[in-house]
């Protein structure tokens, strides 16, 4: 009969969805399929999931519940979300208590909370006291914002209507999406201003990311007693910061400050009363300084500031300034000041285009007194531009203009003043070379073109004869593959004016057109090609001893025949391969006389068509090149390996007209020979060598020598020629030892045996981390040229990343 009772009732309530005015202005609703009462009605048991409304603006929908109506307490378990309309907060949760005397949602275990679509918080057993409108845990939470920061701390109290969250143990992520490049945060307590993204904390920790300076290897970080964020300024009072890698020590450097101001609206980080140490000793004091932020890609302001000395220039302190001009164009001025009065200024301004990007440095340096010149102190200056346009024409590959202009009005500017000058990779590539050109780059998938005009000065020529002129100049290339048989065909045609030594002028047009086939294989193992290759020759020249003034035209021919036959032995331990060679070469026509021009053979280039460098002629006569390859391999590890490669060159007659440093003139040239050997990193060795036909003099050795045995690593570089060869006589070497990780004790010198006289010592040791690298280095230099006479130096160099580099001499002779 009671269940009877039981289940009518339910059916009512399912009917009209039953509701309880607790007080005047508070009305609980029940919608839910079935409920039982018990204890006079003053216990309501809700099964089978319903909801709960209260006066319209709350709403908790559960698998079940338990209504103390004596109490006013309701207790909801089994998939629990509570709903506050008003406020737009959702809490999901599996065992929530409410309160309905004091107004206050409890939430035991795991609880997810919405906040107006902005705020999503996780935690545990959660207080939502809805009088205060505040949300409080002592369990581990996490909250994130809509901007994918990241929030975790413990024992916090948030306020719903002014945002602000109050915790303990704070750690932030300022962008969760982004683990990599995200910055991290630590605070011991603080308050969170939410909505404005500002903050007051005490102890303050921040690991910027990994990557920020560019280096992996570090570990960025600030640590202040005190941290203040308000509108986009943030204040760090007792701060201190370093860019090096974690350790149990100190780390290598550091820089303190009373005060470091982050203004985000500038993008600017300003120091006040900071103190750079090194290894917590002080080094330097700046009342006051500021630098972009991290995240700045451009924008006004100092740079790494440099001090240097020579013994030519003396001391001397940098400071650049890297000023925004408008979003493509910006310029750095980099003013160096010298203890002599001297000063430099070196400004290089960018343009960047959409497709097009210019670059100029101009350098000036007053009251310089050259050594070779004891008149008078000078003005001296150099031009480096640079301009580059991507042409975008349709159906090319590439199509970019280029120009360039290199000028300096003293020969040698860039050896003094290079270490000073504070932007470097606008210089020559060589410091006695100075190019100047325009050109023109243009490929498809038919053809190449490149064409323009070149102006090159040897700085260490006399002034008459140091320019050398091509203008214009062009090169033209076309393959064939499609309808070839067996092979395929290259045409290239390329000409040129060249003017040099004030007065000599050549003027060429050469038409190439060279066939080749691919390697066919015959049944004894042995592997063919064969080629033809045609070029015509257009010169006219003054002054010059090869052209003639008037017009020559020449059509000259080239057969190639190829073949060698590898021979391979696998043995237990070992591959061994031999592999005689042939190469077969018939010029039925004449070449110019290139017996005095300088060439070179070795044996890396004993059978190419061109071996001897001359591309406007064949190499005459018929010859005949042959030699052998060996090259024995550990079975276990291809990275240990001997190999031995000889050839020479055997011709009928005598050809006078190819140049005599070659050999290749003679009926027998001379055996061209390369051993090499390598033994894992262990061990490199080649030895390039050149011997007399009869065997008697070796008239070309080139030996390169690398060894790396534990800590121990050592470099060697010898070439000595004699004879029609040359009279190069060289070695340069170095030895050094690493003593750990970070330290290394280096020693290198060059000496010229041809003139019997050691060019330089070089004795460095180094110390290098990841963020900062310090040396002392002791150079004797003995040779001069002009205004660089032979000095002795002992520097001590270090540089602190990315904060700034010192050189400084304390011994200039």
């Amino acid at each position: 009969m009671k269940n009877k009772n039981i289940i009518f009732v339910s059916f009512l309530i399912l009917i009209f969805s039953s509701f309880f005015q607790i007080n005047a202005d508070q009305i609980i609703n029940f919608d839910v399929t079935e409920i039982e009462i018990k204890e006079k009605g003053n216990l309501l048991i809700g099964k089978n999931r319903g909801n709960i409304s209260i006066n319209d603006d709350s709403n908790i929908e559960s698998n079940a519940f338990i209504y103390d109506k004596s109490k006013n307490i309701i207790t909801f378990s089994g998939d629990v979300i509570s709903v506050d309309k008003k406020n737009d907060i959702k809490i999901y949760s599996n065992l929530v208590l409410f309160d309905n005397n004091i107004k206050i949602i409890s939430s035991y275990g795991k609880t997810k909370v919405l906040i107006s679509s902005k705020y999503t918080l996780n935690t545990e057993d959660l207080v939502f006291d809805k009088n205060n409108m505040s949300i409080t845990s002592k369990k581990k939470t996490s909250i994130i914002d809509n901007f994918n920061n990241y929030y975790s701390f413990e024992k916090f109290v948030y306020s719903i209507n002014d945002e602000i969250l109050k915790a303990s143990n704070i750690t932030l992520k300022n962008n969760i999406n982004d683990e990599i490049n995200s910055d991290n945060f630590f605070f011991k307590n603080g308050f969170f201003d939410l909505k404005n993204q500002n903050f007051k904390t005490d102890s303050t920790k921040i690991k910027f990311s990994k990557n920020i300076f560019g280096n992996k290897d570090n570990d960025p970080r600030l640590y202040a007693v005190s941290a203040y964020k308000k509108d986009n300024i943030t204040n760090l009072n007792k701060a201190v910061f370093t860019s090096c890698k974690k350790n149990d020590d100190c780390p290598p450097w550091s820089l303190s400050a009373n005060k470091i101001t982050h203004d985000r609206n500038k993008k600017r980080l300003i120091y006040d009363d900071a103190v750079l140490q090194i290894y917590n000793f002080p080094v330097m004091y700046f009342p006051k300084f500021f630098h972009p932020d991290p995240s700045v890609e451009r924008q006004s302001g100092f740079l790494t500031p440099s001090f240097n000395k020579s013994n030519i220039t003396g001391t001397s302190f940098g400071l650049p300034y890297y000023l925004v001009l408008s979003e493509n164009k910006d310029v750095t001025i980099s003013p160096t000041i010298f203890n002599n009065n001297t000063v430099l200024i070196q400004n290089e301004y960018r343009i960047k285009g959409e497709k097009s990007l210019f670059t100029g440095d101009l350098g000036y340096v007053n009251d310089y007194k050259p050594s070779s010149d004891n008149r008078q102190t000078k003005n001296i200056n150099h031009f480096f531009a640079k301009y580059t346009l991507d042409l975008k024409f349709p159906n090319f590959i590439r199509s970019n203009f280029s120009t360039k202009l290199e000028r300096t009005n003293n020969d040698t500017y860039l050896k003094i003043f290079e270490s000073n000058l504070i932007n470097k990779k606008n210089l020559p590539s060589d410091e006695n070379i100075l190019s100047s050109e325009m050109k023109l780059e243009l490929e498809n998938n038919d053809y190449s073109l490149q064409t323009g005009i070149s102006i090159y000065e040897n700085l260490q020529m006399n002034k008459t004869d140091r320019f050398q002129y091509i203008l214009p100049y062009y090169n033209f290339t076309k393959n064939y593959y499609e309808n070839v048989p067996l092979g395929y065909i290259n045409f290239e045609s390329k000409g040129d004016n060249n003017l040099s030594n004030t007065n000599v002028l050549k003027s060429k047009i050469l038409n190439s057109i060279n066939y080749k086939t691919y390697n066919f294989y015959s049944q004894n193992g042995f592997v063919n090609n064969f080629g033809l290759y045609f070029k015509n020759l257009n010169t006219m020249g003054k002054n010059d001893e090869i052209y003639k003034s008037s017009v020559q035209s020449k059509i000259m021919g080239l057969a190639e025949f190829n073949s060698d036959l590898p021979m391979s032995k696998i043995e237990e331990t070992s591959i061994n391969t031999f592999t005689p060679k042939i190469s077969l070469k018939l010029n039925p026509s004449d070449m110019q006389n290139y017996s005095t021009t300088t060439a070179k053979i070795n044996n890396s280039t004993l059978y190419d068509v061109n071996r001897l460098g001359i591309y406007d002629n064949f190499e005459s006569g018929n010859s005949l090149t042959y030699g052998f390859e060996f090259k024995k391999e550990d079975a276990d590890n291809l990275n240990r390996y001997f190999s031995l490669n000889l050839g020479t060159v055997y011709r009928l007659t005598s050809e006078k007209d190819i140049p005599k440093s070659s050999t290749l003139d003679k009926k027998k040239s001379n055996y061209f020979g390369l051993i090499e050997t390598k033994w894992d990193d262990i061990l490199e060795f080649n030895y390039d060598f050149s011997i007399d036909s009869k065997l008697k003099n070796i008239e070309y050795n080139s030996v390169n020598v690398d060894i790396n045995k534990n800590n121990f690593f050592s470099s060697l570089n010898y070439i000595k020629e004699k004879g029609i060869i040359g009279n190069e006589n060289v070695i340069e070497g170095t030895i050094g030892y690493n003593i750990d990780k970070n330290n290394n004790l280096k020693f290198g010198t060059r000496r010229n045996k041809k003139i019997g006289l050691t060019e330089y010592y070089d004795l460095i040791y180094e110390y290098r981390n990841d963020c900062l690298t310090a040396g002392i280095k002791y150079k004797k230099l003995f040779y001069s040229d002009r205004d660089v006479k032979p000095s002795e130096n002992l520097m001590f160099s270090v540089t602190i990343f990315p904060i700034t580099s010192i050189n400084q001499n304390f011994l200039s002779k």
